[in-house]
This record gives structure tokens, C-alpha cells and sequence, in this order.
């Protein structure tokens, strides 16, 4: 583990001093817990894992069209209006 000093509110820290009292684990445990769920939400994905998630859904998807790649702007067109 790295270790890193962070600074918090009064009222951050007293709220944050009597959850872990009463889950009964560390502050440091609650602050690691909330960081995995902030990099682990869908407000934070990098570039690589947006490139994986691109590649991974490509070419899964059919529309039974033929012409998508002539037609491309008029179906976004057509379903912007909807």
C-alpha cells in the first residue's frame, strides 16, 4: 500500500469517525472503499477501457440495413427526431 495524507472537513471527518465506529473498521479502510467506488463508477473510465468496451460491442449489433455506411447520416438523422 501507498501511504497518502489527505485533508477532510470537521464535519467529513466526525460523520466518516462514527461510521467506522460503528461498521467497525478503520477510517483508512472506509476512505480505500469510497475511492474503489469512484473508479469503479461510470464517471471514471479511462481511455483504454473505453476502447475495450468499443471494441467488445462492435459488429454485435444488426439493423438489417445494407446501406448504413452510404446512408449513415440520414438513419442518425432519422433517429434524432424520435
Amino acid at each position: 500500500m501507498v501511504r497518502t495524507q489527505i485533508q477532510l472537513t470537521e464535519q467529513q471527518y466526525e460523520a466518516l469517525k462514527r461510521l467506522s465506529r460503528s461498521m467497525k473498521v478503520s477510517m483508512a479502510e472506509l476512505i480505500r472503499q469510497g475511492v474503489d467506488r469512484i473508479l469503479k463508477s461510470s464517471a471514471y473510465v479511462s481511455d483504454e477501457e473505453r476502447r475495450e468496451r468499443a471494441l467488445a460491442i462492435a459488429g454485435r449489433f444488426h439493423s438489417g440495413k445494407s446501406d448504413i455506411s452510404r446512408k449513415h447520416d440520414k438513419y442518425v438523422a432519422e433517429a434524432m427526431e424520435t
